[in-house]
């Protein structure tokens, strides 16, 4: 038998369910333009180079969690969010930060999702999330 360090799976899971289920927490998904610079080291939303135009109002739509799994044959926890919508829409995208909108947690940001390509949209807008596995969720924790 190997002995590996590391975070356990199940950890890692309750560490998730409580953030994102069992905090009270709400969490909003602002979108940006392709002059926005969002990567790994962004703390907090900012309306710096957000989205402008018809269907979108600054600080974007709420965001709720699908659910939160794991894959214990991998080690892998994991969260899914539920897709996320604007009616009349007439703006275009490259990015999006989902970000804890709770008072008393600073905006504190979450993800950072690339769509890869500007996406324009004149009607509804809807950003697809990823299936609820270890392999395809937007947050995954091995």
């Amino acid at each position: 038998m190997a002995i590996v360090q590391g975070q356990t799976t199940s950890f890692k899971y309750n560490l998730y369910q409580q953030y994102f289920l069992n905090s009270g927490y709400t969490f909003g998904m602002a979108l940006y333009t392709s002059a926005a610079v969002l990567d790994g080291t962004v703390t907090a939303y900012t309306p710096t180079n957000e989205v402008f135009g018809p269907g979108y109002s600054l600080g974007g739509n709420v965001v709720t969690v699908a659910a939160v799994g794991f894959d214990s044959a991998t080690g892998t926890a994991f969260v899914t969010f539920n897709n996320v919508g604007w009616t009349s829409a007439a703006f275009t995208a490259r990015a999006a930060l989902i970000y804890n909108t709770t008072s008393g947690q600073n905006n504190a940001s979450v993800a950072v999702l690339d769509f890869g390509q500007n996406l324009t949209s004149t009607g509804t807008f809807t950003v697809i999330m990823p299936g609820n596995t270890a392999t395809t969720a937007l947050i995954r924790s091995v």
